[in-house]
Order: C-alpha cells, then sequence, then structure tokens
C-alpha cells in the first residue's frame, strides 16, 4: 500500500460521531460528571481534543527559537542539570561542586556560601570556568565582587530586583552581559499556593513591574529583559506543568515586545525545581517518583536548567546517596530516555496546546488585575497577592484533608509498619508549608505516644455479615485509621460474643447498613456485659446513624468524615498528647 493512500484507509469521524458513541457508552451516566476533570485553574478539561480546539491559535506556527518562544527559547531540545550546593564555607562548597560536575552536573547553584572577599570568591570558583553558576541569598557586596571578577563564567543570582530598583538599575550601568543578576521567584508563588495561573499572572506581573522601573530609570528594556532570569516549581499536575513555561514564555514575550523591546531580547530563561509541597517524609521513596514525573513537565515544558530536590531534604540535610539519586533522575532522562533530543516534544498535541492557551489568557488576565491594582509591587504591600494565594492554598489542603488529593504513603495507602521518628529532623518539617504536614503531625504524634509508653493503640476492624459490604468497609478503615499510625488488626467474626471479647483500643464494626444497628447494640451489650469500655464505631453513615448513636455507638467513618479532624479526637480520647 502506498504511503499517500495510508489515511484513506481511515475515514474521518466527527466530533458528533464521537460524542454519540460516548453517550451510548455512559448508558445514562452523567457526561460532566464522569468525564470533565474540573482543575483548579478553573478549566473544564475535556476527555479527549481534536484540531478543531485549538484552530485560530496564532503561534501553532511559531518554531523553537522564535518569537514568542511558546515552543522554547532555542532551536534545539536540552537542558542544564543544576546541582545545588548547601556548603557554608568556600573550600568545602567548591569541592562539592567539583564533584557534582564530575558525577553529571551542567550547573552549580551555592545556596548557603559565604562570601566575605574576593579570596572567598576566587576559591569558591575555583575549576569552575565553564561551569554556569547561580548564587542564592545574594546580598550587594556579593554583587559587586561578581561584577568585579575577570572572566568569569556565565553568572546568575536569585536577587530580586524589586527589593530595591535603584540599586537594580546602578548595577546594570556597569555589569557584564555575562551577569544575569535578577530573578522572580515564580516558584514561591506555588509553594504558597498558587494555580499555575496564578504563578504565571504574578511572575508576569512581577517582571512587568521590574521594566517599568527601570524605564523609569533610563535602564534600556533590552538590557533589562537580559538581566532577567525565572524560577518555577515544577508540581505534579503534569500537563498542567508542561503548559505552565509555554505559556509563560509566551506571554512574557509579549510584555517585553509591549515595551519595545527587539524579539530577540523576548525571550526569557527558566529555571525548573522540583515542588517542596507535595513532598512526604513517610514512604519517603515516593518522592523520587514524584520528582521525576515534575522533572519531565519542566523537560517537556522547556526549561533552561532542572533541579531536582533530593527525596530526603524535607525531613533532613541530603545525603550523597539522595543528592545522587536526584542528579541521575535527570541523567536518566537526558542520555537514557533521549529526552534531550526534542525541542518542544508536545508541539501540535490538541491538549497541551489547549491548555497553554487557557493558561496565557488568563495568566494575562491576571497580570492585567494585578495592573489595575497600582502594578505587583502595591498588589503586594496590600496584601491582595497574599489573600490570593492564601485562598488557593486553602483549598489545596482542603483537598488534601478531604483525601480527594491523594499523597501515596500519607494520606492514602500508607504503610502501616514505617517508623519517620528517629530519622527527621524536626527543623527541617516546618521549614517549609507542604500539603502533608497535617496527616504527618497526626503520625508523629502516634509514634511519640509509643515511644514514651511502649504501646500503640489498636484498632480492630471487625468485618461481619455482608460479604461485599464488610471487605470494602474494612478497607478503608484500614487506610483512614492507617493514616494516623495506628495498629491496625483485620478479623472476620461470626457473632458479637467474638467481637466483645477481643483485644482493641477501638472496635470498628464492618458491615452493611441493613444490618448495623442489629451487630452495633448486640455488639455494645456484650461489651457492657464483659465490663468492657472499648469504644464502637462504624465503618459507613447509615440512615439509622442517630438510633446507633443514642445506643451508644462512639462515632462513624466514613468518605465524608473529616479524617484530621476525626483522628486527632480519637487520639485526644486514647489519651495521645501532642
Amino acid at each position: 500500500m502506498a504511503t499517500d493512500n495510508l489515511l484513506q484507509e481511515f475515514p474521518p469521524v466527527s466530533t458528533a460521531s464521537w460524542e454519540e458513541a460516548i453517550h451510548k457508552d455512559l448508558k445514562g451516566a452523567d457526561y460532566t460528571k464522569k468525564l470533565i476533570w474540573q482543575s483548579g485553574e478553573g478549566l473544564a478539561v475535556k476527555p479527549y481534543y481534536r484540531a478543531e480546539d485549538i484552530s485560530g491559535l496564532d503561534y501553532l506556527d511559531a518554531a523553537p527559537g522564535d518569537f514568542p518562544f511558546v515552543r522554547g527559547a532555542r532551536l534545539a531540545g536540552g537542558w542544564r542539570i543544576r546541582e545545588e550546593i548547601d556548603a557554608l564555607e568556600p573550600q568545602e562548597a567548591n569541592l562539592a561542586a567539583c564533584a557534582a560536575v564530575a558525577a553529571g552536573a551542567e550547573e552549580i547553584a551555592f545556596r548557603n556560601a559565604a562570601i566575605a572577599n574576593a579570596s572567598d570568591l576566587a576559591m569558591l570558583m575555583a575549576n569552575l570556568q565553564e561551569i554556569p553558576v547561580h548564587f542564592e541569598n545574594v546580598d550587594k557586596a556579593l554583587l559587586r565582587l561578581l561584577i568585579a571578577r575577570k572572566n568569569p563564567p556565565p553568572v546568575s543570582t536569585s536577587f530580586d530586583p524589586l527589593t530595591n530598583p535603584d540599586f537594580a538599575a546602578d548595577l546594570l550601568h556597569s555589569a557584564p552581559d555575562i551577569l544575569v543578576p535578577f530573578t522572580i521567584c515564580g516558584a514561591a508563588f506555588e509553594e504558597a499556593g498558587a494555580t499555575a495561573v496564578e504563578e504565571i499572572g504574578f511572575a508576569l506581573a512581577a517582571g512587568v513591574d521590574f521594566l517599568a522601573e527601570m524605564q523609569a530609570r533610563n535602564v534600556n528594556v533590552d538590557r533589562a529583559a537580559a538581566s532577567l532570569t525565572f524560577s518555577f516549581a515544577i508540581g505534579s499536575s503534569y500537563f498542567f506543568q508542561i503548559s505552565k513555561l509555554r505559556a509563560f514564555r509566551m506571554i512574557w514575550a509579549r510584555a517585553v515586545e509591549s515595551f519595545g523591546a527587539a524579539h530577540a531580547n523576548a525571550k526569557t530563561s527558566i529555571h525548573a525545581r522540583t515542588s517542596r509541597w507535595n513532598k512526604t517524609i513517610y514512604d519517603p521513596h515516593v518522592n523520587i517518583l514524584r520528582g521525576t514525573t515534575e522533572a519531565m513537565s519542566a523537560v517537556l515544558g522547556g526549561a533552561d536548567s532542572i533541579s531536582v530536590a533530593p527525596f530526603d531534604e524535607c525531613y533532613k540535610a541530603p545525603d550523597e546517596a539522595s543528592r545522587r539519586l536526584a542528579r541521575n533522575t535527570q541523567i536518566l532522562l537526558k542520555e537514557e530516555a533521549l529526552l534531550s533530543r526534542v525541542a518542544d516534544p508536545g508541539a501540535g498535541s490538541y491538549c497541551l496546546e489547549a491548555i497553554t492557551d487557557f493558561l496565557a489568557r488568563e495568566g494575562w488576565k491576571t497580570m492585567q488585575t494585578v495592573e489595575a491594582a497600582g502594578g505587583f509591587g502595591k498588589a503586594k504591600a496590600d496584601g491582595m497577592v497574599a489573600r490570593t494565594l492564601e485562598k488557593s492554598l486553602s483549598a489545596r489542603e482542603k483537598a488534601v484533608a478531604s483525601r480527594r488529593r491523594i499523597f501515596t504513603g500519607t494520606n492514602q495507602y500508607a504503610n502501616l509498619t514505617e517508623k519517620a521518628l528517629d530519622r527527621i529532623d524536626v527543623a527541617r518539617l516546618s521549614a517549609d508549608r507542604r500539603g502533608t504536614q497535617a496527616f504527618e503531625h497526626l503520625r508523629l504524634r502516634t509514634e511519640r505516644h509509643t515511644a514514651k509508653t511502649g504501646n500503640t493503640p489498636r484498632v480492630l476492624l471487625a468485618e461481619i455479615g455482608d460479604v461485599k459490604m464488610r471487605s470494602a468497609r474494612s478497607g478503608f478503615a484500614a487506610n483512614f485509621f492507617g493514616c494516623a499510625g495506628f495498629e491496625i488488626v483485620t478479623k472476620r467474626f461470626s457473632n458479637a460474643d467474638e467481637i466483645a471479647a477481643a483485644d482493641a483500643s477501638l472496635i470498628v464494626l464492618c458491615s452493611s447498613d441493613a444490618e448495623y444497628f442489629a451487630l452495633a447494640t448486640e455488639v455494645l451489650a456484650k461489651l457492657k456485659a464483659l465490663g468492657r469500655k472499648t469504644p464502637l464505631l462504624i465503618a459507613g453513615n447509615p440512615e439509622s446513624a442517630e438510633p446507633l448513636r443514642e445506643a451508644g455507638v462512639a462515632d462513624f467513618v466514613h468518605i465524608r468524615s473529616n479524617p484530621i479532624e476525626l483522628l486527632a479526637a480519637w487520639q485526644q480520647r486514647l489519651g495521645i498528647e501532642n
């Protein structure tokens, strides 16, 4: 068969035909509830996308490296693997950096290096002549040292130019082009709760403020744009995170263009780091998987450099093994998965292009809202930015608490035998706000109680009656109580006498709604006869809940229960203190 005739074997199918087939398969089920995902950004994500969903988008024909840079600021694929160095002393930090480069790092970020003078800086930078270097926690003195350095490697810093626009403008009059002294930290927005739209919009608004401030101080807009880089945190929403970077590059290019800059200077450099917010201290090796998918989003989104956080950084100082795993995650993606071979591999994906367009449009609207409020600086000072982030963060944390947003190993599918108390640095637990902290506090509280008393509360999941319901409900209850670190015992019973005689701190009756009242009243009577005060709970939310409470049932565990509140209440009743 000739290639030209291949597609003729597959006649076109209209959207109406697809929809008809879908509705038929749904058999009357609600289309929206079953197949439409309402994202936190406000986009109703469809189950499939077609060419018609992206018709009319004006950037589709843009090539990688071409304005508006939606497909990347470079002609080819690839990115730099950034290694973060925490050491304080210049010589120690330099040795760690050189070792990281030898092991595959392509860019170094010094996070805490103490630089007092030019000699310290020379010691820190020794043998890194060809390696791009980034400095965090930068002050004016260090920036002046970097400007004075002869023949430096490409250098960037995390200095926020909006903290002192006058200093920023003066610096640009003397800084060499190879120094990129300023960073707008979009990552801080994401880790404070921002949706992808808010992260894009606030970062853009901050960047626009910077350009306006420099323009007001007679700094050439092309020079100002080239002096700025952006950092973003990459979360777990895979396609949205890919699209976030693509969308930001595009609207930043439009913003820079509006200031009169040349198209060549409207491209931006983006550093991406795996998010801190969604990392967990329990089942921590799952963090490796999270970091891998996040790194892939950053790669496919076209980040210029990427840092993958060591899986254990949220609860202790990373060791060499965890740093190597983080570094090798990127090396594997680059050298084995070959993700560096193609620029913008998602180009033409109907879904990605539709999400990119949505994020770009909504991010631009967010920027305009900030501008209408007086600009980013004023919006931040007035608390507008903080209020917006707190609202979004509250929605995120509510989703985690209700377990609509799942963290494997923490708020669902906990490893019941795992202990974390002996491997955590308590100071690190509150260093960053993370989504699972409320669940982790519950479980650590139980661990401390066990360490102090030698006793772990035992929850007996008493399966009885209806075969299907008893198993389903005991599975749910095991997941529920396991998140607080209780000892879980699941056992099948044939009568109330056996249940009442069992050794447990709590008994959770697992059966069907129709059987609960008779079973519960009988078990309560048997417990009373034995002189035992073991609380009896029900797995489920039956219509007979009120009569069951009146009969003596202590509580109900079901899908609408608030795990944080209910588990904390039962910890208190069982004598587990903060």
